[in-house]
């Protein structure tokens, strides 16, 4: 999932203490960085688009990559609709702002999807990098309602709303959130 880098709309509370125009430039080449790390023949990368129509036309992204739109809502209802959007099997979802991500984290995850409903890749600040869903069955309702997000509460408070769901993790990563996490 990522963002249009353009300043003053990406990477906000980072360009406080960056500036906006140093926060996009920090993000556009991570995500750049990024996308070659995790590019892996054993699994088809997509990448989930805001704002939709601008990130679905860009010319900031690899051309070769399919887009889809996250559409409105909060992180939430995106990560849902990419949930329920993309054809049936096993879904796992990454932040753009993880620099310690590598194609051997994400094959861990989908690894852990074969014997659990769910995976983590928790965050040092208590929120995630990475939430995958096995998917064969209905999504569970309400998997992101009530999530504190930005908070040292995202994570439990995800997992909380799977219920039963037999649930794994991966690595803690740290994410880049303010000019102190660079």
């Amino acid at each position: 999932m990522l963002k249009e880098p353009h300043p003053g709309r990406v990477k906000t509370r980072l360009g406080r203490g960056l500036g906006m125009v140093g926060a996009a430039w920090w993000f556009r080449h991570q995500v750049r960085r990024l996308l070659r790390e995790v590019e892996d023949p054993r699994w088809r990368l997509v990448l989930a688009v805001s704002p939709d129509h601008e990130g679905l036309a860009s010319r900031v992204w690899p051309s070769h990559l399919p887009r889809i739109a996250q559409g409105r809502g909060d992180l939430g209802d995106r990560m849902g609709r990419v949930f329920r959007d993309l054809p049936p099997g096993p879904v796992c979802i990454i932040g753009a702002d993880i620099p310690g991500v590598r194609a051997y984290h994400i094959a861990k995850a989908f690894a852990a999807l074969g014997d659990h409903d769910a995976v983590f890749g928790p965050s040092e600040d208590g929120g995630y990098w990475l939430v995958g869903l096995k998917r064969m069955a209905a999504q569970p309702a309400g998997m992101f309602a009530s999530v504190r997000w930005s908070s040292a509460d995202a994570l439990a408070d995800t997992q909380r709303s799977l219920g039963r769901l037999r649930i794994a993790h991966v690595e803690t990563l740290r994410d880049v959130d303010e000019v102190g996490d660079l």
